[in-house]
C-alpha cells in the first residue's frame, strides 16, 4: 500500500514539475507584471498627491503676492509655478489670477503674457475660454481691435458663447460698427438666462443702440420661417 502511495505521489510530483517547466516562466512574469503595475499605480497616485500638495502651496504664494500687490514677488512665484507645475490646474488658475493682478497694477504686457500661456497650456476648456475673453478685453483697451477679435474667433464652450458674443459687441461698438455690435449683443442677450443680471446689462447696451431686444428676438425666428416659406 505504501509503495502504491509513493508511486502516486511521485506521479503527482512529476506532473507538477512538468507543469512548472512548461508554464513556470509565464506565471512568474505574469506575477511580476501584475505586482509591478500595482506598485506603479500606487507610486503614481503618491506622486500625484505630492505634486498637488506642492502646487497648492505654490498657488497660495501666488495668491498672497497678488493680493499684496507685490508684482516682483508675483512674477517670481508664477514663473516658478510654470516651471515646476505647469501641467496642473493650480498653475492655470494661478495664471488667471496673476493676469488680473498685473492688469490691475498697470502691467498689461505681463497680463497678456500670463493669459496667452493659460490659453495655450490649460487642459480645461473653461480656463482657456476665460483667458481668451480677458485677453480680448486687454487688447481692446489697447485699441488693438483686430487682435482682440481674433481671440474671440475660435470655438467656445456653450456656456461661454454669450460672453464671447457680448465682448465682440463691445469691440464692434468701439470701432463704430453699430450693425455688427447690435447683432452680437442680440446673440449674447438671447443666449443668457432671463433672470441673469448680465443679460440686463446687455439689454442696456442694446437699448443704447436703439434696439429693443424682446421684439427683435421674437422677429428673428419669424423672419427665418418666412424666408424658408419663400424658398419652398
Amino acid at each position: 500500500m505504501a509503495k502504491h502511495l509513493d508511486l502516486e505521489e511521485q506521479e503527482q510530483l512529476d506532473q507538477l514539475k512538468h507543469f512548472w517547466n512548461t508554464y513556470g516562466n509565464l506565471i512568474t512574469w505574469t506575477l511580476i507584471v501584475v505586482f509591478g503595475a500595482f506598485a506603479a499605480w500606487n507610486g503614481w497616485n503618491y506622486w500625484q498627491r505630492n505634486q498637488a500638495a506642492h502646487a497648492s502651496a505654490m498657488y497660495e504664494e501666488v495668491e498672497r503676492a497678488a493680493s499684496g500687490g507685490d508684482t516682483a514677488r508675483l512674477e517670481r512665484a508664477f514663473g516658478d509655478m510654470k516651471d515646476k507645475f505647469g501641467g496642473t490646474t493650480y498653475a492655470h488658475q494661478a495664471g488667471l489670477l496673476a493676469a488680473k493682478a498685473f492688469a490691475d497694477t498697470g502691467k498689461p504686457d505681463a497680463a497678456k503674457a500670463a493669459l496667452v500661456w493659460v490659453a495655450d497650456k490649460a487642459s480645461d476648456e473653461g480656463y482657456r475660454a476665460i483667458a481668451h475673453l480677458r485677453l480680448a478685453g486687454i487688447l481692446a483697451d489697447a485699441k488693438a481691435y483686430d487682435d482682440a477679435l481674433k481671440q474671440l474667433a475660435g470655438d467656445f464652450p456653450a456656456e461661454f458663447e454669450p460672453l464671447a458674443a457680448d465682448r465682440r459687441g463691445d469691440i464692434y461698438a468701439l470701432q463704430g460698427k453699430k450693425a455688427e455690435a447690435k447683432a452680437e449683443y442680440l446673440k449674447a442677450w438671447k443666449g443668457m438666462e432671463e433672470r441673469s443680471e448680465y443679460r440686463r446689462l446687455v439689454e442696456v447696451k442694446l437699448t443704447a443702440l436703439g434696439v429693443d431686444p424682446k421684439p427683435a428676438a421674437a422677429a428673428t425666428p419669424a423672419a427665418g420661417a418666412a424666408s424658408a416659406g419663400a424658398k419652398s
